[in-house]
């Protein structure tokens, strides 16, 4: 049988799975095992468990589960709510300023946390019904939780970041030194579209009242509640781009810095610990059991050749090396809106890495692209995980449809966050470069 063929009948039958409802990791080692079965013989059950074997003994797996019990810690800790009262003191008294702290709140828990959900969900939580208080447009305070928590898998410490790394070969910390810029970035354009906004509209996000807005006294005394999360900061990303800890050490200096926060806010107990542990658990064993079928996933497929055939294919994409990279990203997006960011990761880097490095394009860089996609992913319908995650705390009267054009502008606003950084790529990759060597 052809490789055309091959392919063809491989990809509709993980298609028909993901279709029929069957979790991701079972329809990709499912249909890879079958499909090995019948190009390499039995002995191919054999050359899986070697493969899978090998590489779960990555010292660099070890970082996932304890980046997730670390945004678990973090989540639970009470910290949101102090920074939310700095943030309400500083920048209250502009047009949109509740929204802007809460952007800036965002990015601090992801430069924390490492996922999407845990910035979400507290932000939904905290800074919505505040923002609803003094009367904020909905579409606003709803996109502006949407936007940031998505941060949270773009502004290293990210899971997301690791796992490609383990299926590209790229280096976890320049990886991780390479979203900073593209991470504020995203936090500037969010903040100026919605201080634009505002300022020609003032009705969509009022300035709180003067009396509550606070003296210079206390907006200085706020700032204490910033200490903690730059510690924590420090502790995670200084170790590693400062070359003291592996990412791996440095998760667990992480996982150090939460506890300790969650001490000083009176929330180091066993139900919290217990609750976070669980919750930790339950998504590391997901992603395991995705990265297992991935591997199994990405053998098939090289063993069809069919990586040869897409490259040919996608090297006759009209527009030539920038035709090429611009059809991903549009495949990324669209995949973004209906997969998990794992499972795109697994079925498109086997396709789509090829096509990188034929063009000599900076895996670096195709690196940050591929999570700022996955980040859009999260916000945007009609399966962005935070959609939903913000559907399960707003307020009675905001409705899915609601939740669903909050995201319009902003999503807007990423996608052009995105199309600055393919065309400055010194952006991605100028910091990750300077401080741990590379292509000048």
């Amino acid at each position: 049988m052809s490789v055309t063929m091959l392919s063809i009948l491989f990809f509709g039958a993980v298609l028909i799975c993901l279709l029929m409802g069957l979790p991701l990791s079972f329809s990709l080692g499912g249909v890879s095992i079958i499909f090995l079965y019948f190009t390499w013989g039995p002995e191919s059950f054999y050359m899986q468990v070697a493969l899978t074997w090998g590489n779960m003994n990555k010292f660099t797996l070890v970082a996932i589960p304890m980046f997730i019990f670390m945004a678990m810690i973090m989540e639970q800790a009470g910290m949101a709510n102090a920074l939310y009262d700095a943030m309400y003191l500083w920048f209250g008294g502009l047009g949109g300023g509740l929204a802007v702290g809460t952007c800036v709140i965002c990015a601090i828990f992801g430069a924390m946390c490492g996922v999407s959900g845990a910035a979400v969900v507290t932000m939904g939580t905290i800074a919505l019904p505040s923002m609803l208080k003094y009367k904020y447009d909905k579409s606003l305070a709803l996109g502006c939780i949407n936007a940031g928590g998505s941060w949270g898998i773009l502004i290293p410490p990210s899971v997301t970041m690791i796992l490609y790394c383990l299926l590209t070969g790229e280096s976890v910390g320049k990886m991780f030194a390479a979203g900073v810029m593209p991470g504020l970035l995203c936090l500037v354009m969010v903040s100026s579209y919605i201080l634009i906004r505002c300022f020609f509209n003032p009705s969509l996000g009022p300035p709180i009242p003067e009396e509550e807005r606070g003296n210079w006294k206390q907006k200085i005394i706020s700032l204490k509640s910033v200490i903690l999360p730059i510690i924590v900061v420090l502790m995670v990303l200084g170790s590693i781009m400062g070359g003291v800890t592996t990412p791996t050490e440095a998760a667990a200096m992480g996982i150090l810095g939460s506890l300790i926060s969650a001490k000083v806010y009176g929330q180091l107990k066993w139900p919290v610990v217990k609750e976070a542990s669980i919750k930790t658990l339950r998504v590391s064993s997901m992603i395991m059991w995705i990265i297992f079928g991935a591997y199994s996933f990405s053998s098939a497929y090289d063993s069809m050749g069919a990586a040869e055939l897409m490259k040919e294919l996608m090297i006759h994409i009209p527009g030539g090396r920038w035709g090429a990279i611009i059809f991903m990203q549009a495949i990324l997006l669209f995949l973004g809106m209906l997969l998990d960011p794992a499972g795109i990761m697994m079925i498109c880097l086997p396709v789509f890495l090829p096509v990188v490095e034929y063009y000599k394009f900076d895996t670096l860089w195709f690196g940050i692209l591929f999570v700022m996609n996955m980040e859009l992913g999260y916000m945007t319908p009609p399966f962005g995980f935070n959609l939903f995650y913000l559907k399960g705390i707003v307020p009675r009267g905001i409705t899915m449809a609601d939740i669903y054009r909050s995201v319009i502008g902003y999503a807007a606003v990423q996608l052009a966050a995105l199309i600055v950084i393919m065309i400055f790529p010194d952006i991605a990759t100028w910091l990750a470069y300077k401080l741990l060597g590379g292509p000048s």
